[in-house]
This record gives C-alpha cells, structure tokens and sequence, in this order.
C-alpha cells in the first residue's frame, strides 16, 4: 500500500504583494522520483525550500514524514538529505574524508566506505576532491547527501553543466536510490532526465500547478498527439498530401501531418505513392515532456534567476540572508 511522505496543502508563500507559490496541493509516496518542473521564477525552488526547511510558508499546510515543518524543523532535517544547485565540497580533502566531514554533522551516519560504494567510487576514495571531475564530484554529492540515511532525498539540478555520459552516471546513482526505497524530490532543467527518471512530474508556473500526473499522463492530457514527418517532400507529393489533409504545414522541404487516429499513416503511404512524387523518408514522433511544456508555460526551462534578498534559515536552524526567489 502506498505511503504519503509528503503533504501539501494550499501553500502559499509570499514576498509582499508578489505571491511566489500560490495555493498549490500535492502529496508524494514513499519510494517516488518526483520531479517538480517550471520556468525562471514559476515557485518551484521556493517550494522545494520550505519542503527542506529553508524557508517558512506564508499560510498552508506542509508536512514531512508527518511532521510539521514549522513545528518539527530539527527533526524533519535529521531524515531528509540535500544536495544544493551549486554544491562544493573541500578541495584538499579526499572523498572518504569529505564523506566523514558532513557525515559528523550528524547524530548518527553511515559509514563513508559503504556511501562510496553506493556510488561507485570505490576507485576514487583517496582522492582529493580538486581532481575530480564534474560528474564525479556530483556523485560525492549524492554520498554527502545520503549520509545520514535519509528517507527523502532533494537534488536540484544534479546534472547541470555535465557531458552526456556524466548525466547518465547520475541517472543510474538516481535510479539505485529509487531501488533502495529512498524518496527523491528533483528538480531539473533537461527535459529528457524528468521523462525518464520520474515516476510524477508537476509542472509549475506562476506559483501554480498547470499539469500533475506521471510523464505519460500528462503527455496524453496536454500533448498535440503524434506526428508524422516526410523528409525532402516535393510539389507533387506535397499537393496530393495537401488534398487529403488541408491542415498539414510545410517546414523547408518537409511536411508535417498531425495524426489523427492508428489509420492515418497507412492513407499517408498511399497518397505518397499515388502522387507519383518523390521523398525522401517518413518518420512518425510522438509528443515528448518538452513539447508539453513549450505549450503549457510558452517558455523553455532555463536555470532559476536570483530575486529580491529574503530571510532564509540555513541547513541546522540559523537565519542568514539569501538571495532567491524562485
């Protein structure tokens, strides 16, 4: 049976007369990536920020793990784990002893060698954090926020500014937490890594939810539906096409044609071949998370922008002041 880890319900979170998130509800299972998406400014930092105690709601309700966040702070950051946008370790140390480090700022924590493991740098333990690479310190990242065995864990924008193949070795870390059971909220900018990683998305604009449900879902409800393309179409082609499907749009040489049900691709092929024209190749897409997205908000996902300075507590309780609201 499921467990709610999470509870929010209508928060709202304001800076003056700006409303930063908006009445926004949501709940998170034990054992979830869930993945929280908006453009520069929507809330969805802001949101994440409450949800890990750094920030304190306007009105609403958020609880984590049952507990309060205005009332059971402590506790709640003694089982959550985080790993920052810009996260940085110390240079000089080695990763166990980076490990170690932020595993002492706990009661209790994990041994740094079976955290190593966990992330497969066992190769890598007695080197200085300096020497690593981007996708490798990130992975440190991973360790440093595991380390007092949380039961949810937060990551934003874990891949940011990696290669390919670094992004993907943080999907497969991603992926292992999912499989021990850990709860992990994400927030990212690349489209694909939500499509693939999350079991739940909310997109977010405006301090308001304007889609929540699994990628799939939310594909099928917002999505234009699939696509066809014919590459390199000429007139002849494109004229027969154009009888048939009055609707279809012409792109440089190829032609586009929004399919409509399972038997339009077969009429296609047949109005190609009988127009006697030439072409070069036909492809069938389907919506993606991205496509989705352009559509709901009119923007493309960029990193957040730093707003007005607010009070903001830090990781163990003390106020500092903070620039970012986002």
């Amino acid at each position: 049976m499921a467990v709610t880890v999470i509870e929010v319900r209508n928060l709202v979170k304001k800076y003056g007369s700006f409303a930063a998130v908006d009445g926004i509800s949501f709940e998170v299972m034990k054992g979830e990536v869930f993945s929280l998406l908006g453009p520069n400014g929507a809330g969805k930092t802001t949101t994440v920020e409450i949800m890990e105690c750094l920030r304190t709601l306007t009105s609403g309700e958020v609880r984590i793990l049952g507990m309060d966040v205005n009332k059971e702070t402590l506790k709640i950051k003694g089982r959550i784990g985080v790993l920052p946008q810009d996260f940085n370790a110390f240079d000089f140390l080695t990763v166990k002893e980076n490990i170690e480090y932020f595993g002492g700022m706990f009661n209790k924590s994990l041994p740094a060698d079976d955290l190593i493991r966990a992330v497969d740098l066992g190769e890598k333990r007695d080197v200085w954090f300096k020497k690593l690479s981007g996708g490798l310190k990130q992975r440190v990242g991973v360790a440093i926020s595991m380390v007092n065995d949380p039961d949810i864990i937060f990551l934003d924008e874990p891949t940011t500014g990696l290669d390919p193949k670094a992004r993907r070795d943080v999907w497969a870390v991603i992926q292992e937490l999912k499989a021990k059971g850990k709860t992990v909220i994400l927030t990212t900018h690349y489209m694909e890594e939500a499509e693939v990683l999350s079991d739940r998305v909310g997109i977010i604009d405006h301090g308001r939810f304007l889609a929540l449900g699994t990628p799939h879902d939310i594909i099928e409800q917002f999505g234009t539906g699939s696509r066809c393309i014919i590459s390199n179409c000429d007139d002849a082609c494109a004229q027969s096409l154009k009888q048939q499907w009055p609707g279809i749009e012409r792109k440089g040489g190829d032609i586009v044609i929004k399919l409509e049900n399972k038997g339009s691709l077969p009429e296609i092929i047949y109005t190609l071949d009988r127009s006697g024209g030439n072409y070069e190749q036909i492809q069938v897409t389907r919506p993606t998370l991205e496509d989705v997205f352009l559509r709901l908000t009119g923007k493309k996902l960029h990193e957040e922008e730093a707003p007005p300075p607010t009070e903001k507590k830090g990781l163990f309780g003390r106020k500092k002041k903070e620039k970012g609201v986002a």
